[in-house]
């Protein structure tokens, strides 16, 4: 059955932050990964992440990307770095992040790996959404040795984040060394858990790049014949409540819309893809100029349904409120500028 074709395609205003790149896990198409005292480690001080925000507040930006390392406190030396700025753990300096990414009016979305359900707790009255790839069920060597990368705990972690009905993105990383038999499975899981929860707003569909220095630098891309087919298989296994997104700095979305795309993810007016830094974002306004008929529309890091639902928390509420419209989508902020005015 062929998709049929969206009225729209979705996108977030983002600034990405990458806040350290210190990771217990060591994955063998990563090149984001450093160790404490290696050439690029690093743990964001405050003020550079304050200054990142209020860049992305005067940018229109809604969405204040946290990524992280997983689980850095394992790694030797982080403990000391973290020391220096004044905190004794990622969670209570993520937990300050976020709190000062609400105060200056930009919603937080965190994506720091594995977590546990009492660190999901205390992050959700602070994020509008958050996120953990999936990538895929299998077991993989490009995996090895990497705890955070057993399928059954990242899936402990979706799990977790239904419970507490956090909006949840996930997303397969294709190219790594699965089959196609094993994106069904991946993503008949988190069909399943969507399914039982409701609470996953999005599914990317994230073609792999080799990064140089890495162990899979050598290692071949996914075709484009090879993303079409994981598109089409997502838009048939998945809840049709359940968005589907590519990276648009990594692929071309316009036939990948027309297979069941419908979301493009954070484009960032201010801030590189620290994943892949090699990719530039497009300019929206040129990305929708390659899209033709096919019109974007802006939405917040919660999904329209859960702003309807009010899947967010007291904390964030008025901001969430003052950024959406009627239906749940980015107020445009012209039209918000002008209400607050009124006000």
């Amino acid at each position: 059955m062929t998709p049929e074709k969206a009225p729209f395609v979705t996108f977030s205003k983002n600034v990405f932050i990458p806040v350290t790149n210190i990771c217990r896990n060591r994955c063998g198409y990563c090149g984001f990964r450093r160790d404490p005292g290696q050439p690029g480690a690093r743990l964001m001080k405050p003020a550079e992440v304050t200054s990142i925000l209020k860049n992305g507040v005067r940018a229109g930006c809604t969405e204040a990307l946290f990524t992280f390392g997983e689980y850095a406190e394992e790694v030797p030396g982080y403990n000391l770095m973290l020391d220096e700025i004044g905190f004794s753990s990622t969670l209570d300096y993520l937990l300050f992040l976020c709190e000062t990414a609400v105060e200056m009016g930009i919603l937080p979305h965190t994506n720091a790996g594995v977590m546990t359900r009492s660190e999901l707790e205390a992050l959700k009255p602070l994020n509008a959404s958050m996120g953990l790839m999936l990538e895929s069920t299998a077991t993989l060597e490009a995996h090895k040795d990497c705890l955070g990368k057993i399928p059954e705990c990242r899936l402990e972690t979706i799990r977790e984040a239904g419970k507490l009905q956090i909006p949840y993105t996930s997303g397969l990383l294709i190219g790594i060394g699965e089959d196609r038999e094993d994106r069904i499975e991946s993503l008949e899981a988190l069909a399943s858990l969507h399914r039982e929860y409701g609470h996953i707003q999005e599914v990317i569909i994230q073609n792999f790049a080799p990064k140089p220095g890495t162990p899979m630098e050598n290692y071949p891309e996914p075709t484009v014949g090879e993303m079409m087919d994981a598109v089409v298989l997502a838009r048939q296994i998945l809840p049709s409540d359940v968005s589907i997104q590519v990276a648009p700095n990594l692929i071309n979305p316009k036939t990948l819309i027309g297979k069941g795309v419908t979301d493009l993810g954070g484009i960032s007016p201010l801030t590189i893809d620290w994943i892949n830094p090699e990719a530039e974002w497009p300019d929206v306004k040129d990305l929708q100029n390659k899209l033709g008929d096919i019109p974007l529309r802006e939405r917040l890091p919660v999904y329209p349904q859960y702003v309807k639902r009010g899947w967010y928390s007291e904390r964030i509420g008025s901001l969430v409120e003052r950024l959406s419209d009627n239906e749940g989508y980015r107020k445009q902020p012209a039209t918000e500028n002008a209400e607050d005015l009124e006000k």
